[in-house]
């Protein structure tokens, strides 16, 4: 018998002060069977930290050549595409010539450092491409956050991000930028 996903109901409140977004999403996640507490936590991160009205989270894990989250405008084109992780090269190029933006977060510490290294000079030349690292110590402290019912508050200020859940405490999460888009 297959293993259905954990559905997961969270009430995400985003005090972006750099984008100048503040809003409350009602969300509802579902967490493959093969998915992590801290993969599921860091989608709910990339979500806040990308959160816009018609933000969607993708089929990601169970779908190849769907994004974790997306944003897409109202012809279909596609504006933003994340995908968490360590994808292969081809997967970025792919992403890259499908969408107008693309942020790849990464979060498993030196294994992402080594991904990074061996590819990054191949990258290089793609300027819709953001890559963002999470550290390891900042995932951990997200996954101890997770619970089936969430309320959440993301406070995002001057580059640093600080999620907060009422009854089991903050967070502030590191992130460092490895590859940002060039200004176009």
């Amino acid at each position: 018998m297959a293993l259905k996903a954990t559905i997961h109901k969270v009430q995400l409140q985003i005090a972006d002060m750099d984008r100048h977004y503040y809003a409350d999403h009602p969300l509802t996640v579902a967490r493959h069977p093969s998915e992590t507490d801290e993969r599921m936590m860091v989608r709910l991160l990339a979500f806040a930290l990308n959160a816009d009205e018609t933000l969607a989270f993708g089929r990601g894990v169970s779908t190849e050549n769907e994004p974790d989250l997306w944003l897409q405008d109202l012809t279909g084109d596609i504006e933003l595409w994340i995908q968490l992780g360590q994808p292969d090269e081809k997967a970025i190029r792919r992403a890259c010539g499908r969408a107008d933006r693309v942020v790849v977060y990464t979060y498993s510490g030196q294994g992402a450092a080594i991904w990074w290294e061996q590819i990054a000079g191949k990258l290089a030349t793609l300027d819709n491409l953001r890559v963002v690292d999470i550290s390891p110590t900042s995932v951990a402290a997200l996954g101890d956050l997770a619970a089936r019912s969430m309320t959440l508050s993301c406070m995002i200020e001057d580059g640093g991000v600080w999620v907060t859940h009422p009854d089991r405490g903050a967070v502030e999460v590191a992130l460092e930028v490895l590859k940002d888009m060039r200004a176009g």
